[in-house]
């Protein structure tokens, strides 16, 4: 009997309390909220933190340098010179006075000039931590006796190789512009042997311009003594002349062979003309307009 009666009273409040249910699920949806609806928004990100975050990151493939790999930057060898300064106390941008030169300066020139295969930052390290150098083997007598015997600044050795290669062209234009390389190179062969001979100067200028200062035709090529305008005229040719001067003179300076003639040969003729000394040597070569000869 209790339990029927259970049962009719649970039948009649299940429609009041899903109705009941259904209201609260309402009311909780369309209600106004009355939490904090604020946010906490993160601050900006600087720039710099955004132009490094843009940066390719270190792959794996990247390997760190090496100590002594590092390139050779201005600001490294700024640094550099700034630091050498007031550790030594030596004006090295050379704008104040230089002690004078000593053997003990030039052996230590020369010991911190021998850097092998070192790198630029190796070579710095080179000189901030020199190796112990070996006694002076130079003395002053032998520094002064390498100045008397001939030593010329590079500036002046430059002016010397110029002149030189002129006097040759000069000579290969006027003794031999109408003939083919091959006897353009001839000519200039015979000049080299002559200033590598003791008969004759030692130098091209001296052996093409030899005795031009004794008078009309009294030196060894006519046209350095024969009174005339110089002067080359023909641009196409005297550009010859000069580009085959210019390889010659490198041969010449290095002490390699022309290889036109021998080194024997030192006089030449034109097929012209038979001047009576052609008698007295061997003729070695005919090439174009000139015959070549040898002293006997």
């Amino acid at each position: 009997m209790r339990s029927k009666r259970q049962q009719i009273v649970a039948r009649t409040l299940s429609p009041v309390l899903a109705v009941c249910a259904a209201a609260l699920v309402l009311f909780v949806t369309f209600s106004p909220a009355h939490a904090d609806t604020r946010l906490a928004l993160p601050d900006p990100i600087p720039e710099t933190i955004a132009e490094l975050r843009l940066q390719p990151a270190l792959g794996p493939e990247l390997v760190p340098l090496a100590p002594g790999e590092q390139p050779l930057t201005p600001a490294l060898l700024a640094n550099y010179v700034k630091r050498q300064q007031s550790l030594r106390s030596v004006d090295v941008t050379l704008t104040g006075p230089q002690p004078d030169l000593t053997p003990d300066m030039l052996m230590g020139y020369i010991s911190r000039a021998s850097f092998g295969s070192n790198n630029a930052l190796s070579a710095i390290a080179s000189f901030a931590e020199p190796t112990p150098r070996p006694q002076p083997s130079v003395t002053a007598s032998m520094l002064a006796d390498y100045v008397a015997s001939g030593y010329q600044p590079m500036e002046k050795r430059l002016e010397t190789a110029d002149a030189e290669r002129d006097c040759l062209a000069q000579a290969i234009y006027h003794e031999a512009r109408g003939e083919s390389a091959t006897g353009q190179l001839a000519v200039a062969n015979v000049i080299v042997n002559r200033a590598r001979s003791a008969k004759f100067p030692n130098s091209l200028c001296g052996v093409i311009y030899q005795n031009a200062d004794k008078g009309l035709y009294r030196c060894q090529f006519t046209f350095a003594c024969d009174g005339r305008d110089n002067r080359p005229a023909e641009r196409r040719a005297w550009a010859a002349s000069q580009q085959l001067a210019k390889d010659i003179y490198a041969e010449f300076a290095t002490g390699r062979e022309i290889g036109a003639l021998p080194s024997s040969a030192l006089y030449y003729h034109t097929t012209a003309v038979a001047p009576s000394w052609s008698h007295t040597f061997s003729r070695v070569a005919t090439v174009d307009s000139h015959i070549f000869y040898s002293p006997n």
